[in-house]
C-alpha cells in the first residue's frame, strides 16, 4: 500500500483528500503546517506528498525545497488556492512533480497521483539498472526479458556443440550479437571467426568470395585467392542474411554442410573443411521454401538449432537497460560524463514502436549525445518522430465538469517554454505552431 502525506492547513481540505484517497487504497498521513509536514516526511517515509503552498510556520516553497534536499526521489504535487504562473514555475524548477490549483477535480488528481507514482517506480528501476547493468555472461546480450533469458540458456547449451544454428529476426534485433555469443562460448573460440554478409556481395562474385578461386578462373583473377570458408578453417563462419543466396550457391553450401567439401572457382581439387556454421536471416525461409526461392533440403540442414530474436517492441522492459548501456558505452568512447536521464524520456522511448529495433535505439542515443552536451537528457532532446509518436498515441481525457481552454493553452505554452529552456523557436516546434503564433499567444496570455 502506497503512503501519501497531505500537508495543508485547511482541515476540511485534508478531510476531503484523505477520504478520497483512502477509498482508493492509499494510506494517508496528515500534516497541518510546514514543521509538521517536514517531521512526518522524515519519519513516515511517504511515497508521495500533496503540499499546499500557503501554510503556517514554514511556507510551502521552503518545505518543498527542504523535502527535495532530504529525498529527491519522492514526487511532490503542489496544491494551492493562491496559485500564480510564477508560483507554478518556481515550484517546478525546484523539483515539484506538478502544480495543481484549487479547486480541482478529485478524479483528475487521483490520475496525476497514479502517474507520479508510476514515473517514480520507473525512476527507481532505472537507478537499479545503473547499479546492476547486466551483460549476461559477458556475451554482449543485454536484457532481463524472459525471452532473452531463454535465448541465453539456449546459447549456453549449444555453444559447445558443433550443431548448425539458424538465427532469425527483424533487421536490427541483434542477430549478429547472438552469433558472437555462440562463438565466444564455443570450443573454437581461439580459432578464426569469419563473418559474411550474403546480401552485400554481388551475385557474380559470391561464389568466389565464399569458396575462393584459382588463377585465371575469370577475367581479373591474376592469382589464387582463398575464400571465406578457407579462411575460417578450424573456426566458425557466420553467414548473415543467408536468405539472399542465389539457388546455385545454395546447392554448393548444402554440399559443404553435408559432405564438408568444396572446390575453388576454376579449380579441380576438392578441399575438405572443418568449420562450424552459424547463419542468420531477416526473412521467412519457410515461406521462401514454399515459394520455391529457397531449397527445402538446405533449410532443414540449417534449421537444426533455431533461435528467433524478438523485435524490440516485444521486449520493452529492456529498453531502459539497453538505453543506459548505450549511453555509458558511447560516453566512454566520447570521453564525456554520463548524463542523467529524465524519467519521461524513458516513458517516451518505451511507448515508441522501434521499427529499426536495437540498432535504431543505439543510433538515436548516439545522436542525442553528439548534439546535446548537457548533464541531463530531456524529452526535448529526443528526435521529433519519437515525441510526435507519443503525442499521437496519447489520449487526453476531458473532465466531466469541462475545462477552461485558455488555461489549458497557457499551461501548455509554459510547459513548452520550460522544456525548451526558454527557446521560443523550439517551444513553437514542440507545440506544433509557428513562432509568430507562439509570440501572439504569449502576449495574449501575458506570459513572459
Amino acid at each position: 500500500m502506497k503512503t501519501i502525506l497531505i500537508a495543508d492547513d485547511e482541515k476540511n481540505m485534508r478531510w476531503i483528500l484523505k477520504n478520497a484517497l483512502s477509498t482508493s487504497g492509499f494510506k494517508v498521513i496528515e500534516a497541518e503546517d510546514g514543521e509538521d509536514a517536514l517531521d512526518k516526511y522524515k519519519t513516515e517515509y511517504p511515497d508521495l506528498v500533496l503540499l499546499d503552498l500557503k501554510m503556517p510556520k514554514i511556507q510551502g516553497i521552503q518545505v518543498l525545497q527542504t523535502m527535495i534536499e532530504i529525498r529527491e526521489d519522492i514526487p511532490i504535487i503542489i496544491i494551492s488556492a493562491h496559485g500564480t504562473m510564477k508560483n507554478a514555475i518556481d515550484a517546478m524548477k525546484l523539483g515539484a512533480f506538478d502544480f495543481i490549483s484549487k479547486p480541482f477535480d478529485l478524479e483528475a488528481l487521483k490520475l496525476q497521483i497514479l502517474r507520479a507514482l508510476k514515473m517514480n517506480g520507473l525512476s527507481q528501476e532505472i537507478s537499479d539498472f545503473k547499479k546492476t547493468l547486466m551483460d549476461i555472461g559477458n556475451t554482449g546480450i543485454i536484457g532481463t526479458n524472459p525471452i532473452m533469458v531463454q535465448i541465453y540458456e539456449i546459447i549456453e547449451k549449444v555453444a559447445k556443440t558443433e550443431a548448425v544454428v539458424l538465427i532469425t529476426g527483424e533487421t536490427g534485433t541483434g542477430k549478429e550479437v547472438i552469433g558472437n555469443a555462440i562463438f565466444s562460448k564455443s570450443n573454437r573460440f581461439n580459432q578464426p571467426f569469419v563473418k559474411v554478409n550474403c546480401g552485400a556481395i554481388p551475385e557474380t562474385l559470391i561464389e568466389s568470395e565464399l569458396f575462393g578461386h584459382e588463377k585465371g578462373a575469370f577475367t581479373g583473377a591474376i592469382s589464387r585467392k582463398p575464400g571465406k570458408f578457407e579462411r575460417a578453417e578450424n573456426g566458425t563462419i557466420f553467414l548473415d542474411e543467408i536468405g539472399e543466396l542465389p539457388m546455385d550457391i545454395q546447392v554448393k553450401l548444402l554440399r559443404v554442410i553435408q559432405n564438408r567439401e568444396y572446390e575453388r572457382v576454376g579449380g579441380t581439387e576438392t578441399l575438405k573443411c572443418d568449420i562450424r556454421i552459424i547463419a542468420s536471416t531477416n526473412r521467412d525461409l519457410k515461406k521462401m521454401v514454399d515459394e520455391g526461392s529457397f531449397r527445402e533440403d538446405l533449410y532443414y540442414r540449417l534449421n537444426v538449432i533455431p533461435i528467433h530474436v524478438p523485435p524490440l517492441r516485444a521486449r520493452k522492459t529492456d529498453i531502459p537497460l539497453l538505453g543506459q548501456y548505450f549511453i555509458q558505452k558511447i560516453c566512454g568512447e566520447m570521453n564525456r560524463e554520463v548524463p542523467d536521464v529524465e524519467d519521461e524520456v524513458w516513458t517516451c522511448l518505451i511507448d515508441y514502436q522501434w521499427p529499426g529495433n536495437i540498432r535504431e535505439l543505439q543510433n538515436i542515443v548516439e545522436r542525442i549525445l553528439i548534439l546535446h552536451d548537457s548533464s541531463i537528457i530531456k524529452v526535448k532532446d529526443l528526435p521529433l518522430e519519437i515525441r510526435n509518436y507519443q503525442l499521437k498515441n496519447s489520449e487526453i481525457q476531458l473532465p466531466s465538469e469541462g475545462i477552461n481552454m485558455d488555461e489549458v493553452i497557457k499551461s501548455f505554452i509554459v510547459q513548452a517554454l520550460d522544456r525548451s529552456d526558454g527557446n521560443r523557436t523550439k517551444a513553437a516546434e514542440l507545440l506544433g505552431i509557428t513562432r509568430h503564433t507562439l509570440l501572439y499567444r504569449m502576449d495574449k496570455y501575458k506570459i513572459e
